[in-house]
């Protein structure tokens, strides 16, 4: 991306929530200029370490205004048609296709991915709009519901907005995170303030300049950046329902501030991801599956797998086949598919990476494969690795490790390993790979909220029409199908009483009525 098409971005995020300094007016004004008068922070390219640009920082007054702002214009985008809002997703999901190049290339300059994993979020974000493109007026429009009293009275279910949405993302997947809470948001008819993470803001504001290219009016989707703790908070202290996606820890934060003013919120947060490997299973076929799933976006996911079990009975021939799988991984900068695996996308998460492997292996866990940062590749790069014996105190046992690392424990028996699978604070996602009617009999049995057969999180990420979202200290709520549109949206309930036979309104009247309403509890009960 160009420092000119960087400068547009940066122009249009000041301009929307009117942070301009000293009332300059933006197209006049040189971006330098104004950049030199608003707090900024420096965004680095994971790759490099270097300086990418700088950011602008935005103050809690701003952002208030920004939400005060999209309050008076919700009315406004409530009232278009929900046909027409889902023709904009439609619309969007076109703009998308057509510069999916210059997508999958923002991806990869801000968060450091590989080609393949930029291209399944693309993949995953183009898919969403898809769906809600084409179901959101269906599962919007006013719905007759079965009356209490056939005859007397109807009933419906009527759907309207909630008002201002605030979307808090995360950097790990700023594309496909945006279409999967932003979207929905917008098509139920709400106006939405999404915060973005300073990592990766630039794909977010490149998203809204295609949405609004698309037919979206500028008002109704605002994006601001700022400090995580202060815009986080004002953003849940001010908008009608907030959806956050990003760590147990600050999800508990927001759900309490959400929880003192009545509001709703949907969570995604943290995983440490089981996979149960089925005695029988092929274990070159497992090993490259459990691989994929712990690699996926070097491990910066959060329903990646982090845990697999495997019987006593395969387990040196597993750790034999994943160590050879593992260390043949390709870990690299390309522009194509030519690499298996891209960079940690900070220093931070190198060093958390770092510091669990470490800690296991200092007490007691056995290094399989990799287990070290690759400083000829990058200087946020890091092996693929793969442990086991990780004993209890280990952080690495329990703790969300969020790289490109799989930790492989043998069980003896299939309940064993359910048990083990289950023994966690979390709740987000699980995978069995084995003869699939045993597969599934076992995935039935695992707290998650979604759960893979035969793969490791690609199944359940994929489909659009299905709920994902965590049990336990995974979240709540959840995103995807129709739930995750109607979760943006107030149901209420119109019954009307007419016809020749009237409701009464005094006590005398029930002598007439009561018997009948006592036969009609008989027929209703037959059918």
């Amino acid at each position: 991306m160009t420092e000119t098409s960087i400068s547009h971005l940066i122009t249009h995020l000041l301009e929307q929530t009117n942070a301009f300094a000293d009332g300059k007016d933006a197209p006049e004004a040189n971006i330098d200029e104004i950049l030199a008068t608003v707090p900024t922070v420096a965004v680095l390219n994971p790759w490099n370490n270097k300086r990418i640009y700088e950011l602008p920082q935005l103050s809690v007054a701003q952002v208030v205004d920004s939400i005060d702002y999209a309050r008076e214009y919700q009315p406004v985008w409530g009232a278009f048609a929900a046909s027409s809002r889902a023709a904009f997703a439609l619309a969007l999901h076109d703009a998308l296709v057509k510069h999916e190049k210059q997508l999958l290339d923002l991806l990869q300059l801000e968060t450091g991915k590989s080609r393949q994993h930029a291209f399944e979020e693309f993949a995953g974000s183009v898919g969403s709009l898809r769906y809600y493109g084409k179901t959101a007026s269906h599962t919007l429009r006013r719905q007759r519901t079965k009356s209490g009293v056939p005859i007397l009275t109807r009933s419906y279910v009527d759907y309207s907005a909630v008002g201002v949405v605030g979307v808090i993302t995360p950097w790990n997947y700023p594309l496909a995170l945006a279409i999967f809470d932003v979207i929905p948001a917008l098509l139920a008819g709400n106006a939405v303030v999404q915060k973005v993470d300073n990592q990766t803001a630039l794909t977010g504001l490149f998203t809204r300049a295609l949405a609004i290219e698309a037919g979206l009016p500028e008002d109704a989707w605002t994006i601001v950046a700022g400090d995580g703790a202060d815009i986080g908070n004002a953003i849940t202290d001010n908008v009608d329902y907030v959806a956050f996606t990003g760590s147990t820890a600050t999800g508990r934060i927001v759900a309490a501030r959400a929880a003192a003013r009545l509001i709703g919120c949907s969570l995604e947060l943290g995983g440490k991801n089981p996979m149960i490997i089925l005695p029988g299973a092929d274990v070159h076929r497992a090993a490259e599956i459990a691989l994929a799933a712990a690699m996926g976006n070097t491990g910066q996911l959060c329903v990646s797998i982090e845990r697999v079990y495997v019987p006593n009975s395969s387990i040196d021939a597993f750790l034999k086949v994943v160590a050879k799988a593992a260390n043949a991984r390709t870990v690299g900068r390309t522009n194509d598919f030519g690499v298996d695996i891209g960079t940690l996308t900070g220093t931070a998460q190198l060093q958390r990476v770092t510091s669990m492997v470490d800690d296991a292996i200092s007490k007691g866990a056995r290094l399989v494969a990799g287990g070290q940062p690759l400083p000829e590749v990058g200087p946020n790069a890091y092996a693929p690795t793969v442990l086991t014996d990780i004993p209890a105190d280990a952080k690495l046992d329990r703790g969300e490790v969020f790289g490109p690392v799989l930790q492989v424990y043998a069980y003896e028996s299939v309940q064993e390993a359910i048990d083990l699978a289950n023994d966690t604070d979390y709740g987000l996602n699980a995978s069995v790979v084995g003869p699939e009617s045993e597969a599934i009999a076992v995935g039935l049995k695992l707290r998650a909220g979604s759960v893979n057969i035969n793969e490791g999180y690609r199944a359940s990420f994929a489909s659009m029409a299905s709920p994902m979202g965590g049990m336990k200290s995974s979240g709540q709520g959840r995103r995807n199908g129709p739930g995750g549109l109607l979760r943006f949206t107030e149901a209420r309930t119109v019954a009307t009483a007419g016809g020749p036979i009237k409701l009464p309104t005094r006590a005398k009247a029930y002598n007439r009525m009561a018997p009948l309403l006592r036969i009609l509890n008989a027929v209703l009960r037959r059918f």
